[in-house]
């Protein structure tokens, strides 16, 4: 394995060295976010050629992983969390083999939400919302007293292995009206008090407070909203089912499930009960593979995110000594004007780029081939 470097900064021109394989964290901090990284890498070299081990690759919820980004902290501005991206850039084509194209379906396969050009003649990238993508991701409130105090956030690293903890997620449930549900995502990210009360550039506690009855909306009372709708059609399925058993039985069945789908998506009393409710890793990505699910919550000065990553496809074989970039940024919409030189996504908040310690010994050493086989399987927490 090649000697690596690891940095880590706000954006990818201000980066730093940063140690890996401990667990002091590095802060990172802009106008737009700040917060905290650590970064293991199994097999990682100190100068001298000595391997510098860590117990995080012991546990036995981490057995096989081979590298690791985590990363605690917070937006300083609300934003929908569809609009908050994470994934790989490169500066230069990537030297993809034949068949990558099958390669590139499976990981649509494995995470919907991906969308990707790496493929680009100028400058690959691979993204998809952080919300959807991570495989490991924690969101606490926290008062508005602490939360410009990073000594009364919880404890980072954290002294067991990061997992799941969506309980108070559902304090980033945005209700947007009718008229400006769709121009939430592009609208927040500038904080504009014209988009919706919830995503204003009120303070914290007041687009937390948006979803004064929803925060409360229990499992139960879901489910009476769904049987008060099934009432509703209980004439006409008798009226049905009377006049074609075999046949209008389906199509009423299909009806009630479009109905509930319809109440989940709709009912603002309800739709917070639904993220208290994701309760697993696989819950959470599958709610939030919708878009629509995405632009109801949103990300602000108050919240702070713990977040990890799975990644299903080996670029490390073909990364032909370029750094490799992990990035959290926001995405560009159609018709906006920006500074990012024309690429495909917005300010970047965060940034942990890997790169070769030396290019002569990476010719010698081979480094495109001597990745690990099983990165796939690596987190990003």
């Amino acid at each position: 394995m090649p000697r690596l470097h690891v940095l880590a900064g706000p954006t990818p021109t201000s980066l730093t060295p940063i140690t890996a394989n401990t667990s002091i964290s590095h802060t990172i901090s802009s106008s737009a976010f700040e917060g905290r990284v650590l970064v293991y890498i199994k097999g990682l070299t100190d100068p001298q050629g000595n391997v510098l081990d860590s117990e995080y690759f012991e546990r036995e919820d981490r057995k096989g992983i081979t590298w690791s980004i985590q990363v605690q902290g917070r937006f300083l501005q609300p934003r929908s969390a569809d609009d908050v991206l994470f994934g790989n850039t490169f500066d230069r084509p990537l030297k993809l083999p034949w068949g990558s194209g099958a390669a590139l379906k499976f990981m649509h396969f494995i995470d919907p939400t991906l969308e990707h050009d790496l493929a680009s003649p100028a400058t690959p990238w691979a993204l998809s919302p952080l919300v959807a993508t991570m495989p490991h991701f924690a969101h606490v409130r926290l008062s508005d007293a602490n939360a410009n105090d990073q000594n009364h956030w919880p404890e980072f690293p954290p002294k067991t292995s990061l997992t799941d903890d969506n309980s108070q997620l559902y304090l980033t449930y945005s209700s947007p009206s009718p008229s400006s549900s769709s121009s939430l995502s592009s609208s927040n990210s500038h904080s504009s008090p014209s988009s919706t009360s919830a995503v204003s550039s009120s303070p914290p506690s007041s687009y937390a407070s948006a979803s004064h009855p929803e925060a409360y909306c229990s499992a139960s009372s879901l489910q009476s909203t769904f049987s008060r709708s099934d009432e509703k059609h209980e004439t006409t399925e008798e009226h049905l089912m009377d006049r074609n058993p075999a046949d209008d039985y389906k199509k009423v069945k299909k009806q009630k499930k479009k109905k509930k789908k319809q109440m989940k998506r709709r009912d603002p009393d309800c739709l917070s009960s639904l993220l208290r409710e994701l309760t697993s890793a696989h819950k959470r990505r599958a709610y939030f593979k919708h878009a629509d699910h995405r632009r109801q919550v949103v990300f602000g000065p108050n919240p702070r995110p713990q977040a990890a990553r799975r990644i299903a496809f080996e670029l490390m074989h073909y990364w032909d000594g370029q750094p490799v970039r992990f990035v959290c940024c926001e995405r560009r919409h159609e018709g906006e004007d920006g500074d990012e030189g024309g690429v495909a996504w917005g300010r970047v908040f965060w940034c942990v780029s890997i790169e070769l310690a030396d290019s002569e010994d990476a010719e010698v050493e081979g480094a495109p081939h001597q990745q690990p086989s099983d990165s796939h399987s690596d987190d990003v927490d």
